[in-house]
């Protein structure tokens, strides 16, 4: 009787409600789109685009001190009377701006990064169409076209510049070439490392100071190191302690292979035999960041 009683009751209590789901029946458009859109909000999101006003102050204003330090340079190399050519090299202008470029990175990687780790959202984008190797490729991606923009687009600035200023064609177009060069290689090696450091924790502010130390303390130490070994006469050490930064790495590369004018103390950059361990290092480092930025994933999106 008492079982009987309890079935009734359960029926009685139990009820189905239609809430008007239903199937979808249209096109599914699969990874390829998927990864695609990750790529683009994540662009889209390092210049606080489609984000709150407040988001689109810091990145938007390094974009503008970028673009406002090419066009002062501009102005002033055309009007000096004597000037054949800008006063600043397009390989030279990311090495000097590194601070600007580096507070940026600071600044957004963990943005695109930190917020998934944080709120616990990886697990939702790998239980759609997308696989780890398409979130690592997307937000590496993103961040690199994001750098690419911030640096690549002050030497538009500076070749237009120059070309309106009657300077010499070839000449600024084969240092336009070779600057492009030389920050779509910057662009590609910050975005790693600074992805990496970012993700690495969910928390945003010690992921903003891990990569100012990677970036800016590293350049300190090797930048002093390398002065006092110019100031003891061991300069031969100078161009094999630029390969603890990833600044320096960047200017032994253009050095030798672009035909860049180094930074190092003394103006003697590595040549075409250490330019090659400077290179093997950038690779290095940029697929040692995938393989940990995919090894992190791996754990997180379980």
């Amino acid at each position: 009787m008492s079982t009987e009683t309890g079935t009734v009751a359960g029926s009685e209590s139990s009820r189905i409600h239609n809430i008007g789901y239903r199937s979808y029946d249209g096109r599914r458009l699969g990874r390829g789109y998927a990864r695609r859109s990750l790529y683009s909000q994540s662009l889209r999101g390092a210049f606080g685009l489609g984000r709150s006003a407040k988001s689109k102050v810091l990145p938007m204003l390094l974009f503008g001190v970028m673009c406002m330090i090419a066009a002062i340079i501009v102005a002033v190399s055309i009007n000096v009377p004597s000037a054949t050519k800008l006063l600043m090299d397009y390989t030279s202008f990311a090495i000097y701006l590194q601070a600007v470029i580096g507070l940026f990175l600071a600044a957004q990687a963990p943005q695109s990064v930190s917020r998934d780790l944080r709120f616990k959202s990886v697990p939702l984008y790998f239980s759609r169409p997308i696989e780890r190797v398409d979130y690592v490729v997307a937000k590496l991606a993103a961040m690199a076209s994001a750098l690419f923009v911030l640096t690549g687009t002050p030497l538009v600035i500076l070749y237009a510049g120059a070309l309106l200023g009657k300077f010499d064609f070839a000449d600024q177009t084969e240092g336009f070439v070779q600057g492009m060069i030389s920050v779509a290689l910057l662009s590609v090696l910050f975005s790693a490392l600074g992805l990496v450091m970012a993700a690495l924790t969910p928390r945003r502010g010690f992921g903003v100071a891990a990569v100012i130390a990677v970036l800016t303390i590293t350049y300190g130490a090797v930048s002093t190191v390398q002065a006092i070994a110019w100031q003891t006469g061991s300069g031969g050490a100078i161009e094999w302690l630029g390969l603890f930064s990833p600044i320096t790495l960047i200017d032994g590369v253009q050095t030798a292979f672009l035909g860049a004018d180094s930074a190092f103390p003394g103006g003697e950059g590595p040549g075409a035999g250490a330019g090659v361990v400077y290179l093997i290092v950038v690779l290095a480092l940029v697929v040692g960041s995938y393989a940990v930025l995919m090894r992190r994933y791996r754990r997180v999106g379980l």
